[in-house]
């Protein structure tokens, strides 16, 4: 047995059963030998061999065990855990058969059914065991009445002793079913503490990178795009005359300077973005999510997509992939849905996701008691959509299911806000929009 908080009590226990056995062993010694007679020279002979007997199985049995159990090859183990069987199957029987011979030839190893009727409950499936102390018990009466005539108390006494071994056999079982599920608990337990910590280790992770992309975009990024945008107005605005093809020069060189280090803080923009938005539109990233939450969960997830897609910042793509897996996991752990659609819809001037299914529901009134109890992803979606400007709309009631709806609004091209801008520059923006340039 693996070690466990009651592995002392069962090291108690084996121990105390080998004790037994030597106790009794050595009482039919003494006794053989005070006594005499005719048979002392066998029933010595028969002692030391039951005694040896049982010290070589304890042994090589306890090793057998360990092999079995120990995390190596699976066939390996089912080899070692056959061969442990047949170790015991053939064990109990050269003890039980040298027992019986040892009773017979001397009238006090009738004492060693007891430990006999603890190796058969502990080692032989129930099936077996109870068959086999019958059969102890009546040979132990057999015997008792044989060298000292048959009684009330030869009788009783084995029975008693095969009733009180049979009820301490059925405690130990459950003791050790006890004890084997207690194990498991905690193996699932400690199993899910590091699941956890590992969800939010990668959570806090996440959490960062996002962060750190938002920061980019809305600070580096922008300003660069205000840059370029200004450079392309003050070129156009330089005009062609005298003097001024250095001056153009400079202002292209610092335009191109500007482009550079815009396609590289977005190329450091999409490294930090969830991994699941690398290459791919929101519209990609949800239908990749709804195939994954369906193969997981079993529920099916559907998506649909309606309206002229358009670009979307990197903190809103984010916050909406992010709304949908926590509404998702939510579906999953609490709903009891038998479907969830999730719709992604853009409007004219807004985006909207929808996260509907058919579970059980709940009072959207609750949402601040349930945080207060440890159940806050709702109340951290809405807060993370509402700090980038968003909405988040929660439509529920118990046994009707329940829809979720994130809003945002389509972004819109703004001039730099510099408080004396370049001549022409929303005709510069338009130009520069023709020409793919993000502002």
């Amino acid at each position: 047995m693996k070690h466990s908080a009651l592995s002392p009590v069962f090291t108690g226990l084996q121990l105390g059963l080998h004790g037994l056995v030597t106790a009794l062993i050595a009482l039919v010694i003494v006794r053989s030998v005070s006594v005499g007679g005719p048979t002392m020279s066998a029933a010595l002979v028969f002692a030391v061999v039951m005694l040896v007997t049982y010290a070589a199985g304890a042994v090589v049995g306890g090793r057998l065990r360990r092999t079995a159990t120990a995390p190596t090859d699976h066939g390996v183990a089912a080899t070692g855990a056959r061969r442990g069987r047949s170790f015991v199957l053939a064990w109990l029987v050269f003890l039980s058969v040298e027992w019986v011979v040892l009773v017979l030839l001397s009238p006090d190893a009738a004492y060693l059914v007891f430990p006999l009727f603890f190796l058969y409950l502990h080692l032989l499936p129930r099936a077996v065991a109870v068959p086999a102390v019958v059969i102890a018990t009546c040979s132990a009466i057999v015997a008792i009445g044989l060298h000292a005539g048959f009684s009330v108390g030869g009788v009783v006494g084995p029975l008693v002793g095969a009733a009180v071994a049979v009820a301490i056999g059925l405690g130990y079982e459950a003791l050790a079913r006890e004890a084997a599920e207690r194990e498991r608990l905690i193996a699932d337990l400690v199993a899910a503490r590091e699941e956890l910590a590992r969800r939010g280790q990668e959570a806090g992770k996440l959490a960062e990178r996002e962060r750190l992309a938002a920061g980019l975009h809305d600070t580096v990024a922008q300003a660069l795009s205000s840059i370029q945008l200004l450079l392309h107005a003050a070129e156009r605005s330089a005009g062609e005359g005298p003097g001024t093809g250095q001056l153009r020069s400079h202002i292209g060189l610092a335009r191109d300077a500007a482009a550079t280090a815009l396609a590289e803080t977005r190329s450091l923009i999409d490294e930090l973005s969830p991994p699941a938005l690398v290459g791919a539109t929101i519209a990609d990233a949800l239908g990749r999510l709804a195939e994954t939450t369906t193969a997981e969960s079993g529920t099916p997830v559907s998506t649909t997509v309606t309206g002229d897609a358009f670009v979307l910042g990197t903190p809103v793509t984010t916050a909406l992939l992010r709304a949908a897996q926590s509404s998702l996991a939510n579906v999953v752990r609490h709903a009891g849905a038998s479907r969830a659609d999730v719709t992604l819809s853009y409007l004219d001037g807004e985006v909207l996701l929808d996260i509907d299914d058919d579970g059980v529901g709940f009072d959207p009134a609750t949402l601040v008691e349930r945080a207060a109890g440890g159940s806050f992803g709702m109340v951290s979606m809405r807060r993370r959509i509402t700090e980038l400007g968003g909405a988040v709309d929660v439509r529920s009631a118990p046994g009707a299911g329940t829809t979720v709806t994130v809003r945002f609004a389509a972004p819109t091209a703004t001039p730099s806000s510099d408080s004396t801008p370049a001549p022409d520059t929303t005709r510069e923006a338009a130009t520069m929009r023709d020409n793919g340039t993000d502002v």
